[in-house]
C-alpha cells in the first residue's frame, strides 16, 4: 500500500546549526501516528517541510505518492495541516473564512461539507462571527475547520490542543478519531502525552534533530520493564526479608517493590502468604508514554523498529 507519507534522509540547516538530520520515516495510510520530542527538537520544521512551507536542504518527502517539491500542487491537496501558531484573517466570518479555503483548493459547492465542519466543531453559534471576535479556543477550531475543508487523506496536526478547554479537546479527539475510522492518516505533535498514548499506534521521537525512537506504542512502553512495580499496603506491615532486596521504597504504610517480569509477583505473594502476611491494597504500577519519553530523552539511545 502507498504510504501516507515517505520522508527519505531529509537534512535541514540554519546556517550552522542541523535542524534534521538524515530523516528516514514512512507514515502508513490509514495509521493514528505520534511525532514527539521536546521544544526544537525539530518537529515543526519536519512538518513545514513535509507541507512544502519549507525546504530541505537534501533528501526527499512525498505525500500520498506526489513529491512536495516537484508535485507540489498534487501533495497540498493531499494534505491539511492545522499549525501551532493562531494564524487568522480578521476581516471575514467563520464561514467566509471555510468557503475561501475551500476556493483556494478550487473546490465549488462546498458547503453542505463546511457546514458538517462547523456542526462537528461545535462552531455553529459563531459561523457567522467575525473571526477576531472569537476565543483564543473557538480560533484553534477553525484552524482544524481550514485544514479538513478539502477532505485531505492525510492530517497533520501540531499541538492541536495547546491551551485549549477540555470540552474543545474531547469534541476534535471524537471527531478526529471519527476521521481516523473514516480512513483518514493523522499525524499528531503533542506536549499532552496522555493524549498521544490513547489515541496514537505507532511513534516517533525526535531528539535535537534526529529520529531516536520509532516504534508502536506498545512495543516502546512495553520495553521500559524498569519502571514496573508494584505497590502494598501489608498486616502486619512488616516486609519479609526475602522481598527486601526488591524494596524500593516503605512510606505511608505502602511499600513499594521493584519487579522485572509478571512471574516475579507469583513469588512476592507466595512469600506473604507463607510468613503470614496479609494484603491490605495491591496496585500494579506500569510504565507509560511519559515513562518512555522521558528515559529516551535522558539517555538518547536510538530505539527503531
Amino acid at each position: 500500500m502507498l504510504p501516507a507519507i515517505e520522508v527519505k534522509q531529509v537534512c535541514k540547516r540554519y546556517g550552522s546549526l542541523r535542524a534534521l538530520t538524515d530523516i528516514d520515516l514512512e507514515i502508513h495510510t490509514g495509521e493514528f501516528f505520534a511525532l514527539l520530542g521536546p521544544n526544537g527538537a525539530g518537529k515543526t520544521t519536519l512538518i513545514s517541510i513535509i507541507a512544502g512551507l519549507s525546504l530541505a536542504n537534501s533528501g526527499s518527502v512525498k505525500v500520498m505518492g506526489h513529491n512536495v517539491i516537484t508535485q507540489y500542487p498534487q501533495a497540498r491537496l493531499n494534505l491539511g495541516v492545522v499549525p501551532q501558531e493562531l494564524v487568522y484573517d480578521p476581516f471575514f466570518t467563520v464561514r467566509e473564512v471555510l468557503l475561501i479555503q475551500s476556493g483556494y483548493y478550487g473546490i465549488k459547492g462546498n458547503t453542505r461539507w463546511v457546514d458538517e465542519i462547523i456542526e462537528r466543531l461545535d462552531l455553529t453559534d459563531k459561523a457567522d462571527a467575525n473571526m477576531r471576535a472569537l476565543s483564543g479556543g473557538m480560533k484553534r477550531r477553525v484552524l482544524v475547520a481550514q485544514a479538513l475543508v478539502h477532505k485531505p487523506p492525510v492530517i497533520i496536526l501540531d499541538e492541536p490542543t495547546a491551551g485549549v478547554d477540555v470540552e474543545l479537546r474531547q469534541t476534535l479527539w471524537d471527531f478526529i478519531k471519527q476521521l481516523n475510522q473514516d480512513g483518514h492518516t493523522v499525524v499528531l505533535t503533542t506536549h499532552y502525552l496522555e493524549e498521544a498514548e490513547t489515541l496514537c499506534n505507532r511513534v516517533a521521537m525526535l531528539k535535537d534533530g534526529k529520529i531516536i525512537a520509532l516504534d508502536s506504542m506498545q512495543n516502546l512502553i512495553g520495553k521500559m520493564t524498569s519502571g514496573n512495580s508494584v505497590r502494598l499496603r501489608l498486616s502486619p506491615d512488616c516486609l519479609p526479608s526475602a522481598l527486601h532486596e526488591l524494596q524500593i521504597s516503605h512510606d505511608g504504610g505502602i511499600c513499594e517493590l521493584r519487579i522485572e517480569n509478571y512471574a516475579q509477583i507469583e513469588f512476592i505473594l507466595t512469600t506473604l502468604r507463607s510468613e503470614n502476611v496479609q494484603i491490605l491494597e495491591m496496585h500494579l504500577q506500569q510504565p507509560d508514554l511519559e515513562d518512555v519519553f522521558v528515559n529516551l530523552m535522558r539517555n538518547g539511545r536510538k530505539q527503531a523498529k
